[in-house]
């Protein structure tokens, strides 16, 4: 094959690519949209998140549901010389249901209120406590590695098809 051959399959993947990403953010706009808003970036942990989002619909959704979570994810950094990698996982899921099952139809506008209860870093039972954090800290000197926690608050409708969602990152303050 000749290289020039390969520079046009390369060329010709990534806009294969660059379309399909492009496509489904457009299908997910047609259908409406989520914006979450939280008067605040930091809360206490084990207090009270309070925040409102506004759904606003384009086309007649079938919703499977409606709901608000909390969202721990823990993420590592590995670095081998040059090479940084990046993984992450899930380890906190706190949801509340909004609305269960039901038909949103084309045009409507609803703003909702909720309340959800931060995750209470602190507690011994909740996350390995600050002994496990003291421990982690002291392997990830030794083996290169970084780990953290990231928040976020993600207010989704669950939909046949594309769902719609919003999230926005928040931070925990571990009160010690």
């Amino acid at each position: 094959m000749s290289s020039s051959l390969i520079i046009v399959i390369v060329i010709a993947a990534v806009i294969a690519v660059i379309a399909m990403v492009a496509g489904y953010y457009l299908a997910r706009h047609s259908r409406g949209s989520i914006k979450l808003v939280l008067p605040g970036g930091a809360y206490d942990a084990g207090g009270t998140i309070e925040g409102t989002f506004t759904m606003t619909t384009k086309k007649a959704l079938e919703g499977k549901r409606l709901f608000v979570a909390v969202i721990g994810r823990e993420v590592t950094e590995e670095r081998d010389g040059n090479t940084t990698r990046t993984r992450s996982r899930e380890i906190y899921r706190d949801e509340r249901v909004i609305e269960d099952g039901r038909t949103y139809a084309a045009g409507e506008t609803k703003e909702y209120a909720f309340q959800l209860k931060a995750p209470d870093i602190n507690n011994a039972d909740s996350l390995g406590g600050m002994l496990g954090e003291a421990l982690d800290l002291g392997l990830e000197l030794l083996s290169g590695r970084d780990e953290r926690l990231e928040w976020r608050v993600e207010a989704r409708l669950d939909a046949s098809g594309i769902d719609l969602a919003d999230s926005t990152r928040i931070y925990l303050n571990s009160g010690m």
